[in-house]
């Protein structure tokens, strides 16, 4: 079995989780919510991929 990148891991369930409160706040019609998670998730997002780049020696 592999090692489990934990950091990695986590920042992919703060994104998910992200996108899951996006479609409870469309439910709850809160679009300013919707518009900040998604945001936060978009935001979350590229910093799990710039990290792995900068880890893996690209620019």
């Amino acid at each position: 079995m592999q090692h489990i990148q934990w950091d990695k891991a986590f920042i992919a369930f703060i994104v998910i989780l992200c996108f899951v409160f996006v479609g409870f706040a469309i439910g709850m019609r809160n679009f300013w919510l919707a518009g900040l998670f998604f945001l936060l998730g978009l935001g979350t997002m590229g910093y799990g991929i710039a990290k792995t780049r900068r880890k893996d020696g690209q620019t």
